[in-house]
Formats: structure tokens, sequence, C-alpha cells
């Protein structure tokens, strides 16, 4: 449908008025109040409020905003054949589109005298993942080793996004915890203490903890680390590998040089594979995380521990493997086997009692105990035998955060102020003015007269500029007037919109030029970050928050009934399946209706394997993801066949079609569910497995207080049945100790008619007929994402306008993405 803008519109009515044919435009007045008549005010009239609405006072012109939202939801209703209901009388096709057009055409007339003076971004904070990426961005080095934001109040989302300001609250504990983390930032990357660097060496006295304790004391003395299963099990029995004298860390933060002599022991095992619940076909991977002795035990999963480095290692044969790492003030470095065992205890448990004649020494009563099957049985483990650390590596400059700060030259007291009003502009993301310096002055000058030395002072004041409200917020320079951003204020804007980071160099010269207000500068700054790797923060952050992939993980399935999705590190993969598939769209431009079929999709080995498909024999896990073809899959195929999304969708014990078909309504045809009623029973749970859950929903259909919803949300789950809790297909519910497994019913019918038999039929429904709807929530989502605030019903009109220009040029992801960035909404204040 074409849109006219409003001065069209106003001159096409004055030349009807002055040709005497003006009466012709009450056609449309006429017509749908005709149409509410027949077919809708027997259930929404003055007496009869079904759903709340009531249509006997509604006609065109509209005038209100009200107005036009209820003229946009009867579009959509009448679109999706959801009203009138089935069982009511119908019109015929050409009434429903008369009807729909003499209702678009109202809300496009409206939008002149309708604009919102609301629709305004309110000034928000960084968010916690913004946060840690501007301080990575300004410094030049990785924070997360710090956890800087690890104490943080858990960031509030709306919608699942994480940069709408009305959530992005700061309190008080958080205003405190921005303080320490300044602090702990500066201190330790800027106000170490100047140190030689040294060497250590540690080939015994491997004291490892638990169950593991008497056994290598019998064994070996203590003279091997042995990392037995991957990290974070349930019982924690050799996952990680610290150095019992090395507990108290390095001494100042900094890089340092590790060398590891290890050797993958027994990949070629006789113990039955599926004791382990490992691809030993893989070779064994050696990862490296920090570790802090005061911040709970050393064996143990710690708040703050990304991988530092990692290497595969070589069978039987001791080997050396060097890493350069960085490690805080007081952080040890400890080891990981991230592709290892399940679980140690289990496997040893399992060997004891399936393999005890093949030992001669006892085995204990236990049955947990390990050291004879470390001396004559072939236990898989990682061995190490002895390590080696050196630093803290010496770097150019004094490293990337003295340069970030100082420039190249370093601290300089004669010129110390100038060098903090630079690195502050670059903080606050726009030239600085008198009210900014003055503070900032006023601190060093006040540090100087307390005796403090020419740098401290320096560092303090830095301190002061991170817990700035120019640095914490995404303040604005635009005058209160104007609804236009101003350069520097778009340049932000942008900024974060596709690198989640500040603005580099040329952005910032652009901005500072005066030039990205300009159509064609604003297009070509956008085609540049776009291009760039940075945009990786832009598809990660949206695809967290438009479908929530940041809660993947939250709710993990059973370990015991799932061994892949630890041993393998399956959220890994899931998300790393969803960005690629993304960013393919965006660079390539493709339709965004292949966000709901598509006839391929990107797997590494893992995923090919839960997937069963034919790469899962030729894949190995160095070749990474590749691109694999899904013609004429009917399992896979677009985000609904994503293990990523069906795993977020589910609770990682079993499936509803009430909750998949909710996440699919909220985040993929933007229509949020109600909550039930306080009145409405939960689902029963079927603990003997007989039952199905379409069954037990079953008498939710015939309570009338549950079935209108339901009617819309089950059928949007009921065909992603056919996968279990992680996105494995599946034909069958799990067997119950008694009877048959359950066979799953997967065919539904939409409330607005079209049945399906299976996920192929669905997903070919969603595709065929719900495009429109699908794109126009992802656009919102988009604007809402990139501007920080919530799309209202005044901003309809400009999702109306890209969808329009969307639409015109193939609905390419690039081009609504371009659209969006270039739209008023974005651009205003």
């Amino acid at each position: 449908m074409t849109l006219f803008p409003a001065s069209r519109i106003l001159l096409a009515l004055s030349v009807l008025a002055a040709t005497g044919e003006l009466r012709a435009a009450e056609a449309p007045t006429k017509s749908v109040e005709q149409f509410l008549n027949r077919y809708c005010l027997e259930c929404h009239d003055a007496d009869v409020h079904k759903g709340d609405r009531s249509f006997h006072q509604f006609a065109l012109p509209l005038k209100t905003l009200p107005q036009v939202i209820e003229a946009r939801d009867m579009i959509d209703q009448l679109t999706l054949r959801e009203m009138p209901p089935k069982k009511a009388a119908q019109p015929s096709d050409d009434e429903r589109l008369m009807a729909i057009r003499a209702l678009r055409a109202g809300t496009a007339a409206a939008e002149a005298s309708l604009q919102s003076s609301g629709s305004r971004t309110v000034l928000r904070r960084l968010s916690n993942r913004e946060y840690e990426n501007t301080l990575a961005t300004l410094f030049g080095r990785r924070v997360d080793t710090l956890g800087l934001t690890a104490d943080f109040p858990k960031e509030k989302t709306a919608r699942h996004l994480d940069t709408i300001g009305q959530s992005l609250v700061t309190s008080g504990f958080l205003l405190d915890q921005y303080f320490q983390a300044a602090n702990r930032l500066v201190e330790s990357r800027l106000g170490k203490p100047p140190i030689t660097p040294k060497t250590w060496k540690f080939n015994k006295n491997f004291v490892q903890y638990e169950e593991v304790y008497g056994s290598h004391k019998r064994a070996f003395n203590f003279r091997y680390l042995n990392l037995y299963e991957q990290p974070n099990t349930d019982t924690r029995q050799g996952g990680y590998g610290h150095i019992e004298d090395f507990k108290q860390g390095v001494p100042v933060s900094g890089l340092y040089d590790l060398e590891v002599e290890a050797a993958a022991m027994h990949r070629d095992t006789h113990y039955d594979p599926a004791i382990f619940g490992i691809d030993f076909s893989e070779p064994f991977i050696l990862g490296v995380v920090p570790g802090d002795v005061t911040k709970g035990h050393i064996h143990y999963p710690q708040a703050i521990e990304p991988l530092l480095a990692s290497s595969v290692v070589p069978d039987n044969k001791p080997t050396r493997l060097k890493f350069r790492v960085w490690l805080e003030a007081g952080q040890t470095p400890r080891f990981i086997f991230p592709n290892g065992p399940y679980e140690s205890r289990a496997s040893v448990l399992a060997i004891n009692k399936r393999y005890k004649d093949e030992f001669k020494s006892p085995i204990g009563s236990s049955g947990v105990d390990r050291a004879h099957i470390l001396l004559e049985g072939q236990l898989p483990h990682i061995r190490i035998s002895e390590i080696v650390v050196q630093g803290p590596v010496v770097e150019p400059a004094g490293g990337p955060e003295e340069v970030a700060v100082f420039g190249e030259q370093g601290f300089q007291s004669d010129r110390a102020l100038d060098q903090l009003f630079a690195f502050a502009t670059k903080a606050y993301r726009r030239p600085l003015q008198d009210a900014d310096r003055a503070p900032l002055r006023k601190m060093y000058e006040k540090r100087l007269a307390e005796k403090a030395a020419p740098r401290q002072a320096a560092l303090d004041t830095l301190k002061l500029i991170l817990c700035s409200p120019s640095f914490l917020y995404l303040s604005e320079v635009t005058q209160e007037g104007e609804r236009r951003l101003q350069p520097f204020d778009l340049s932000t804007r942008l900024a974060y919109a596709l690198w989640a980071t500040p603005p580099d160099e040329a952005l910032f010269a652009s901005a500072a030029a005066g030039k990205l207000t300009g159509d064609a500068e604003l297009k070509r700054q956008i085609d540049r970050l776009l291009a760039d790797e940075r945009a990786n923060g832009f598809v990660n952050g949206f695809l967290d928050s438009w479908l929530n992939l940041r809660e993947l993980g939250g709710m993990p399935p059973p370990r015991e009934t799932n061994r892949a999705y630890y041993a393998e590190d399956l959220p890994a993969s899931m998300k790393a399946e969803a960005r690629l598939f993304f960013k393919e769209l965006l660079k390539e431009n493709l339709p965004v209706t292949q966000f709901l079929h598509a006839d391929h999709t990107f797997v590494d080995k893992k995923l090919a394997k839960l997937y069963d498909l034919p790469e899962q024999k030729t894949l190995r896990l160095a070749d990474g993801f590749r691109k694999v073809s899904l013609a004429g899959d009917q399992r896979r195929g677009g985000l609904l066949g994503m293990a990523a999304v069906l795993t977020v969708s589910a609770n990682g014990v079993e499936t509803s079609p009430v909750i998949r078909g909710a996440w699919v309504s909220e985040n993929i045809l933007g229509v949020k569910p109600p909550p039930p009623p306080d009145v409405v029973p939960a689902i029963e749970p079927d603990v003997s497995g007989t039952t199905t859950i379409r069954q037990r929903l079953a008498k939710h259909s015939t309570d009338r207080a549950c079935a209108e919803c339901h009617r819309k949300i089950d059928p949007l789950g009921f065909s992603l049945e056919s996968f279990d809790p992680v996105g494995r297909w599946r034909e069958t519910y799990p067997k119950p100790k008694k009877g048959p497994a359950p066979k799953i019913d997967t065919t539904g019918e939409f409330a607005s008619g079209e049945a399906y038999k299976n996920f192929a039929g669905f997903r070919d429904i969603l595709h065929d007929k719900r495009e429109e709807q699908f794109t126009r929530h992802l656009i919102r989502q988009f604007l809402a994402y990139s501007t920080g605030r919530l799309m209202e019903p005044a901003d309809e009109f400009a999702v109306d306008r890209i969808y329009a220009k969307a639409k015109q040029q193939g609905l390419g992801l690039r081009t609504i993405v371009v659209e969006c960035l270039t739209s008023d909404v974005f651009r205003s204040r």
C-alpha cells in the first residue's frame, strides 16, 4: 500500500472541494460505518463490550491518538482474519479489503495532526554491557578480568531490550559501585608500582582437593596437576587445576607468559565412551582462566573467570604449550578442560564397578578412589607436569592504558590538565565546555594541595572523569527547543547503536565538521560502521535483546540427560549460529523473511550432530562454523529451527506449547500475550509421563476464561513440540515408566483459520501470511534498541514509511537497518 504524505492528502482534498467532488471522500466513512454495523456491533456496541471494546462511536476521520490505535488494531484483526470470529457472519473478501483500505487511509490522513510530542528518548545511562565495552575501548584493553560489573545490580530490561532509558535506573548503590569500579580500574592499570619481571617455576606439590587429594598423594605424591572433567560440574573433582604454591597470584596487573608442559592422557581409552559423555575423536583442549583465592574456593567456579587462552593438547607425550595472558594483581592462572568428561566422580564410580577385575590394587569400598586407575588403568585426563610463569611483560610506552590517557610520551606534570582534558573529550564523546573543565581542574589542584604526587593527582582526576554523568550517561548537548539531534549527539547514538562503543576518530571528526547531520554523510558513516568488525557489538546486543538470547543457559537442562550440552558448550554454538545467520543477512542484504524460512544455516560439528545433519560426519571442531544447505529440510531453516531459540523458549526440563507459543507471539509477531488471570490454575505437571502437555491443555481450552487467549497462543507452539528442550528433533515425548512413549501431535490451526500439520507447515504460514507483521515488529524493535526508547503509537507513521521503502527494495535486512538509522525517529531527541 502506498502511503501519501499529509501535504499531498491536503492538496487532493482541496482539489476535490474545488471541483465539487468532496462528497466522494465521505464514501470511506460510510463504508466503515456500514461494515461495523453489519459485522461488529453485535458484540462491540454500547451495551456489549466483548474484549473491552466498543465501536458504536468509532468513525472516520480519526481525530485522536486512541482512535488511531483502535483503527490499527482493527486493521490487524481484519488482516489476520481473527475478526469477525469464525462462528459469526463473515464479510466477503471485497468487503474486508474495502474496510482495511479505508482504515489505513484514515490512519495515514491522521499522521500530520497526531505527531506525538512525547516520543522522546529519556536521558539514559550506559547499560552494564555498554559500560564495559566503553572502558575497554577507551583504555585499549579488555577489562572483563576485573569483573567491574560483577556486583552491579542486575540490569532491568523493557521487552528484553537493555538500552531503554526508562528501565536503566541509577540507584545510590550503583553510584557507589561506579566509584569502586573507577578506583579499581585506574589503580590496577595505571597506579601499579614499577616492578622487575620475574620467573616462577613449578613442577611439584600440585595439591588438588577433596576426593582427588588422597589418590594423587598415593599415586604420584602430587607430582602432576590433573584435569579430569569440564569446569563447573556438580561434584567438582578436578575441573579446575590451580598452582598450590602460587595461590597468592601475580604481584601487579599485567601481561604474563605461561609455559605449560602438558599431555593428553588416554584419549584412546578402552573404557566405554558413554561413561564420559565426550567425543574422543576430537583432541583434548586446555584452557586458562584467572582465579583469586580471596574470591572463593580456588578449585570451584568463580564470578570472574573469562577464558584467557586455550590450546590443543597433544596425546601422551608431554609438550610445552605457550600462552600470553592478562592477569590482574592477585590473580593466579587456573587450568580447565573445556571438552572434558561431564563428571569425573561418576566416571570413576562407573569404571570401578564395570572394570574392577582389571585392577591388581584394591579399589576400596567407597568406589570413588582413583589411585589404582591412575597407576594401572586408562582414565582420560590432561596431565600437567610443569608450569613456568614469567612477567609482567614490559610493553611499549607503558602499555595501551598509558597511551590512551597520557599519550605516547607518557604522563607530563606540566601538561597534566591538557592530557586529562583530551581524555575527557573522548570519554564524554563531545568537545569539553568550561563547565566540564572546571571540576577537573579543581580536583587536580585540590590533590596537589593535599601533597599528592602530580601523577597520583592526575589519576584521582581520571577517576572523577569516569564517575561523571557526562561519561555514565548518553548526555545531550542538543538544545532543549531543537528536535533534531546535533552532530555529537547523533554520532554517539549511532556508535552505540552499531558498535555498543563510543565514536571512533573518524565518526567524531565527521560530527566536529558538522557533516554528520547531512543525509549522504550519515549514510556513508552507517555503511562504514556496518563494515567494521566492531559491528559485532550490534549483532550480539540486538539478538540478545530481540530474541532474549542473553537468557540462554539461564535454565539449563539436567546434566545427566544432556551431557553434550555441557561437555560441548552447546549454548556458545547455539548463539554463534544465530549471530552468523544474522550477520550474513545484514552483509548480503538478504530478505528478512529468511528469518522465518531459509534454505541454509551455519553449524559447527557440535550443532551438526545435534541437528543430525550429514555434515556431522565430515566436520571437525577445528573447522569452526560452515554454511550448510537446508534445501528440502522439513526440520530446520529460519529462527524457529535454531537451537538457540528453541532452548531459550523452554525451561530446560520440559517444553510447553504455551511458553513457546507466547515466545513466538511476543518476539516474532510483536504481540505480547496478557498474563493469565489470577483465578486460572496452573497446568498440572504429569510426573508419570503418561499424558501429553496437549492433553493437559485441553482443560484450559474448555474454560472460557482461558480459551480466549489460548486459541491465539497455543497454535504458535504446537508444532514446536517437535523439538526437545535443547532443540533436538523428536517425534515422541520421553518414554514413561509404563507404556509406550506418547506421540507428539504437531497439528494446529491459527485463530485466523490457517491450519498446519507439522512444523514445516507452520513455518510456511508464518513466512507466507505473517511477513508484514513480522517485519513491522522487527523495525519497531530495532528503532527501540537504537534510540533507547520504546516505540509509541505515533511512531507507527515512521514504521509505515520504513516498511514501505524496504518493501520496494526487497525487504533486505541492511536496507531496514539503514532506513531506521536515517529516519526522523532515530535522528530526533
